[in-house]
């Protein structure tokens, strides 16, 4: 199962594989900021995605559009918009 793990407190948890980045976030109890309940429409889930890129699901358009709509760095990815394949080192401004 793949791993996330967070570099601020260097601790991790398992999500199965294809799973959804801000539901796993959620579901471990992390704090995701977001106005519009996972529709895809804000933007305001975006996670800094340090190590493990490679180990998500390829952006779509709707995501494309929000991150070029909303000048979101390349490495980020709007969590809302993104699957885990693999395990990925992240990191946020408040957790």
């Amino acid at each position: 199962m793949p791993k996330i793990h967070f570099k601020k407190n260097r601790s991790s948890i398992e999500v199965a594989v294809g799973a959804n980045l801000m539901k796993s976030l959620l579901n471990a109890g992390l704090p995701v900021s977001s106005s519009c309940n996972s529709d895809g429409v804000c933007a305001k889930c975006g996670i800094r995605v340090v190590e493990g890129m490679q180990n998500l699901s390829a952006p779509h358009d709707t995501e494309l559009f929000l991150k070029e709509k909303n000048n979101v760095r390349a490495d980020f990815r709007i969590s809302c918009q993104t699957q885990i394949l693999g395990d990925i080192v992240v990191d946020t401004g408040y957790w």
